[in-house]
């Protein structure tokens, strides 16, 4: 673990908001050098602490109306190895983000489809015949908003 001064905390606050930003408008925005910006950043990679940077799609915007979180339990843990599943499931295009959880459910996995009936045959011809699915429960979401990180 590496010490953070104020300076590191607020280039991951800045970039955690606008990850394109240069290494040289950082290094105004907070009285550095484009060098000395370039430098923090690399030691907050090297470090892990950044990790990378994601492109954030609009999905709706992309024809994609529909998202729905699953929660799926497996039936046969012990005969079903969870990386055959994990690297199964990853494997479904629609199938944005697959999380193994502790609780009620195995996995949570975030869907998106065109539309309802787009995302039953997702579900139908993919999900539930997956080696090892169990029980699933699904929730539309309705709406979502955006919250910021931990750093503010």
């Amino acid at each position: 673990m590496i010490n953070l001064d104020d300076i590191d905390l607020s280039l991951l606050k800045a970039l955690s908001q606008d990850a394109t930003q240069t290494a040289g408008a950082l290094g105004r925005a907070f009285g550095l050098s484009q060098p000395a910006t370039w430098r923090r950043i690399k030691r907050l990679e090297e470090a892990g602490i950044l990790s990378h940077r994601v492109l954030d799609l609009d999905t709706e915007k992309l024809g994609f109306g529909v998202t729905v979180f699953l929660g799926i339990k497996l039936a046969t843990k012990g005969r079903v190895s969870l990386d055959d599943f994990e690297r199964a499931v990853s494997a479904i295009p629609e199938v944005q983000t697959v999380e193994h959880v502790l609780g009620l459910y195995d996995y949570r996995l975030r869907v998106v489809a065109r539309d309802i009936a787009d995302f039953e045959r997702v579900l139908r011809r993919r999900i539930m015949t997956l080696p090892g699915v169990g029980n699933v429960d699904a929730n539309v979401l309705l709406s979502e908003e955006r919250r910021p990180g931990p750093l503010g």
